[in-house]
């Protein structure tokens, strides 16, 4: 096969992966105004619609991913534009395995929508799709692990920050239904039943990004922006596990540092590549900027 040949099918898979990322974000975009309906009407049916267009979407953000690892001949992860659509599935992925154990609970679905159609949006409005060679600061056996760690994680986080903002604003009493179905205490236990699943992942990231660092750059830590607001999220999340055994926190503080943690997680993930260009700050996460 020549070259010419070889971009112009590179360009063709490109096209059809782009269309269908696009068609993601707009099944996304639907799910998230089908749950605007659903805080308005709060009709039964449009809540199981709404969860209805999350698995539909799930399926085919599947097939995109599939389709990125077919065209890349590697995992896609490689950079922003990847992992933003990672973290639009995991998050709906995770989101649906919690909600098959609520019992006819649908609202948070909205602020996944919601969330993973911005990530995906803004993918597609602001990153390169093109599949570039890896930087060498990637091409290490612990990257994979890492990112593949952190973003369940992140995961992880955003359905429990979802279940935390459902419950402080439509919370109900024991064993009655509101209008958005039981969203008592046992529902709001799934909060820290998420961080505490997630935390050993971003525990494990974190050791992780370590190795790689220093099989890219010959040091563990160097207190890099990216690294150091990993560290702000990992000690957020666990002043909120460890809120939950003390009696007086477990109420208010708890949710507070939920909410603390998810805004740090955000900032560790995207906020701290706005400010290092921004600001000019040094980093060697470059390439995720």
């Amino acid at each position: 096969m020549t070259a010419e040949e070889i971009l112009l099918r590179d360009a063709f898979l490109l096209g059809i992966e782009l269309r269908l990322f696009w068609f993601v974000a707009l099944l996304y975009g639907i799910s998230f105004i089908i749950g605007i309906a659903y805080l308005v009407s709060s009709h039964p049916g449009t809540g199981r619609a709404l969860t209805r267009g999350l698995q539909i979407t799930l399926v085919i953000h599947t097939g995109l991913i599939i389709f990125r690892t077919f065209e890349g001949m590697r995992p896609p992860f490689q950079n922003l534009y990847e992992t933003l659509s990672w973290f639009a599935w995991f998050a709906n992925a995770t989101y649906l395995y919690a909600r098959s154990r609520w019992h006819d609970v649908h609202i948070p679905g909205f602020i996944i929508a919601g969330i993973a159609a911005a990530a995906c949006l803004y993918s597609l409005f602001t990153r390169n799709p093109e599949i570039a060679p890896l930087p060498p600061a990637l091409q290490s056996p612990w990257y994979e692990a890492h990112v593949l760690t952190a973003f369940l994680a992140y995961a992880v986080f955003v359905v429990s920050f979802a279940v935390e903002v459902c419950y402080l604003r439509f919370r109900t009493p024991p064993d009655e239904p509101g209008i958005f179905g039981y969203i008592d205490e046992e529902f709001r236990r799934w909060t820290h039943r998420l961080v505490l699943f997630g935390f050993p992942f971003l525990t494990f990231a974190i050791f992780s990004g370590a190795a790689w660092a220093n099989d890219a750059w010959g040091r563990y830590w160097s207190w890099d922006p990216k690294e150091t607001w990993s560290l702000i999220t990992w000690t957020v999340y666990a002043m909120y596990l460890h809120s939950k055994a003390i009696g007086r926190w477990r109420d208010t503080p708890s949710s507070v540092l939920n909410i603390i943690g998810f805004v740090c997680m955000i900032m560790t993930f995207l906020g701290v590549n706005w400010l290092v260009k921004l600001f000019g700050i040094p980093s060697l996460h470059t390439y995720a900027v």
